[in-house]
C-alpha cells in the first residue's frame, strides 16, 4: 500500500492490519484495524506517531516512497501506548532524529517502555508550538483521552488536527477517508464500538475537550485508528456524535444480556423483553455465550435500560455474566435504568447479586429482581413481563415521556 497525501506535503504512512482481531485484549476488530501515522514534509520533516510492533519495515518502506527516512528531523509521540509507539526504537535507530516531542506525562510513559535510552526528548505542554518552516505544529494535551500522556497536534496552516486516539474507529480498509466508506450504519457502529469500549469512562473529560476542538479552524481530523474525517461536514459529524455519546442522555431502548444452563433464564429473558415491548420500548437480547463483551457494551450505546439475567451457580452468578458486569462497571455507563432476573435449583442468590451489581453502577432499579425456581411457570412469566413493564415505565419517564 502506497503513502497517501492527505494534505499538500502531508502523508499517511501508517499500516493496515487486516488480520488483527483482538484490540488491546478487550475489544474485537471484525475486519482488522489500522495504525495511522503521518509524515509532514517541510523545512523540517516530521513524523507524527509510529505503529504497532512488527510493522517497522512496512512503515519505513511507505516513508521511503516520500523521502529518505534519515531525512526526518523530528518525531512527535502524541501518545506512548504501544499500538502507536511499538516500533519507536527501530524508527529512531534508522532516523536518528534531532528531537522527539512528547507531552509532560509522556516522559513517564516513555521512560517506562524504553528505560535507559539516551534519546533527544523534549516535553511540551498545551499551547507550545513547533516551527517547521511553512507550518507550525501546536500541541494540546488531552489528558485521560484516553491515557494521562495523550495529546493532539494541530497544524493551523492546513486546518488539520492529528487527534491520536480521539475520533477513531477500528476499520481495516484500503480507503483512507470517511467519505469513501459507503456503509453509513456500519461506520457509525464502529464509532460507537470504539467510544463505548475505550473512551466512555472519560465522557466528562471529552465534553470539556470538544469546545476546544470546535474553536479550531479545521477541515480535517486525522485519528490514529481508522478513517480520516475530511471536510467541514465530516468534522462536524464526528464532533457532534462524540458529544451525543459523551452526554449519555437516556434513549428509549433496552438491552438484555444473560447466560443460561437449561434454558430457564433464557425463557425469562424473552418474557422480560415482551414486557418491555408491550410498553413501547424496543429491546435487544444478547447471550453472553454468543456475544463478546465488547459487542454487548457497544449495544448499550443506544440503550437507556440494561437488564441482566443469570442462573445461580455456586451461590453466585455465571462466570460470563460476572465478566460482563465487571467489564461494564469499569466503563462507567451513566443515566441507565436496570433490572435483574434469574433461575435456580435451590439456593437462588443470583437475581439479588445482579440487582446489587447494577445498582452499584448508579442505575435506577424500579422493580425487585425476579427469581425462578426450576422451570418458569405462568406466574414467573407474569412477573418477568411485570419487570419489563416497570423498567419501560421508568425509562420513558427518564426520557421525558
Amino acid at each position: 500500500m502506497q503513502p497517501i497525501e492527505i494534505k499538500k506535503d502531508i502523508f499517511w504512512v501508517g499500516i493496515v492490519d487486516f488480520d488483527h482481531r483482538d484490540f488491546h485484549g478487550y475489544s474485537r476488530c471484525p475486519d482488522g484495524t489500522t495504525c495511522n501515522a503521518y509524515l509532514i514534509r517541510d523545512k523540517k520533516n516530521v513524523l507524527v506517531d509510529t505503529v504497532q510492533p512488527g510493522w517497522a519495515n512496512a512503515m519505513l518502506c511507505r516513508i521511503g516512497n516520500v523521502i529518505d527516512p534519515e531525512k526526518i528531523d523530528y518525531i512527535i509521540c502524541n501518545h506512548m501506548e504501544l499500538d502507536h509507539q511499538g516500533v519507536l526504537e527501530e524508527i529512531i535507530e534508522r532516523v536518528k532524529p534531532e528531537k522527539i516531542f512528547v507531552s509532560q506525562m509522556g516522559l513517564k510513559s516513555m521512560a517506562g517502555y524504553y528505560a535507559g535510552k539516551n534519546w533527544p526528548v523534549q516535553a511540551v505542554k498545551s499551547g507550545d508550538s513547533l516551527d517547521i518552516g511553512s507550518r507550525r505544529i501546536i500541541f494540546q494535551e488531552t489528558r485521560m483521552l484516553h491515557w494521562p500522556d495523550s495529546m493532539v497536534s494541530y497544524i493551523p496552516e492546513d486546518k488539520l488536527l492529528i487527534s491520536n486516539d480521539i475520533f477513531g474507529q477500528n476499520i481495516a480498509s484500503s480507503m483512507r477517508f470517511t467519505d469513501e466508506y459507503d456503509d453509513q450504519w456500519e461506520f457509525e457502529h464502529r464509532i460507537k464500538e470504539y467510544f463505548y469500549n475505550i473512551v466512555l469512562p472519560y465522557s466528562a473529560i471529552a465534553l470539556k475537550a470538544l469546545p476546544v476542538v470546535e474553536s479550531l479552524d479545521i477541515d480535517m481530523i486525522a485519528p490514529d485508528h481508522g478513517l480520516i474525517h475530511r471536510g467541514h461536514k465530516a468534522c462536524k459529524f464526528i464532533i457532534d456524535m462524540y458529544r451525543k455519546m459523551a452526554e449519555q442522555k437516556p434513549q428509549k431502548r433496552a438491552l438484555i444480556f444473560y447466560d443460561s444452563m437449561w434454558k430457564s433464564t433464557e425463557k425469562m429473558a424473552y418474557s422480560v423483553c415482551r414486557g418491555l415491548e408491550e410498553n413501547g420500548v424496543p429491546c435487544r437480547i444478547m447471550s453472553v455465550k454468543s456475544n463478546h463483551h465488547s459487542a454487548v457494551m457497544t449495544e448499550l450505546a443506544d440503550c437507556g435500560a440494561v437488564l441482566a439475567g443469570s442462573p445461580t451457580h455456586n451461590n453466585g452468578i455465571m462466570p460470563l455474566v460476572a465478566a460482563q458486569l465487571c467489564y461494564m462497571a469499569g466503563l462507567k455507563p451513566q443515566n441507565r435504568v436496570g433490572g435483574a432476573f434469574g433461575s435456580c435449583g435451590w439456593s437462588g442468590e443470583s437475581p439479588k447479586i445482579l440487582q446489587d451489581r447494577l445498582a452499584e453502577m448508579n442505575m435506577e432499579m424500579p422493580a425487585a429482581p425476579v427469581k425462578c425456581l426450576w422451570a418458569p411457570t405462568h406466574e414467573v412469566y407474569k412477573a418477568c413481563r411485570g419487570l419489563g413493564e416497570a423498567v419501560a415505565i421508568a425509562l420513558k419517564k427518564k426520557c421525558g415521556e
